[in-house]
């Protein structure tokens, strides 16, 4: 069976640690996914929200990992609103586990944030939202 391709959203600034674990656990041997790691490492400017739309229209949902100061983050702000509108399945995860995790700044009102459990991450690729 295909494993679900998965592009990961994250502020790059302040969360490439949670974007690591996360990239690591879809190698674990009962992983039901796997990353497409295109994570863009250029400034925002020109055609790069054109290769991030070209990137999410390749993947099957795309994984918004949450920190401290993602709500500032324009790149995550970006990604979340290309998945809307390419009507990509999205969610957003608790990437740390002290302070508030804050959602994009385009994330829905109802758009809820999952505790970053391998049991939820495994649901939630799977549909389970």
């Amino acid at each position: 069976m295909a494993k679900t391709r998965v592009y990961i959203s994250f502020d790059y600034d302040h969360d490439e640690d949670l974007k690591n674990l996360l990239v690591g656990q879809a190698k674990n041997p009962d992983s039901p996914f796997e990353i497409a790691d295109w994570s863009i490492k250029e400034p925002i400017t020109g055609d790069w929200k054109k290769k991030a739309r070209e990137r999410i229209r390749a993947v099957d949902v795309v994984t918004v990992v949450c920190g401290w100061y993602t709500d500032k983050a324009a790149g995550v702000a970006a990604e979340v609103a290309i998945a809307q509108e390419e009507r990509k399945p999205y969610f957003l995860l608790q990437g740390r586990t002290t302070g508030v995790c804050k959602k994009p700044a385009t994330a829905k009102p109802g758009d809820t944030m999952y505790q970053w459990t391998w049991e939820n991450l495994k649901r939630l690729i799977g549909g389970a939202r």
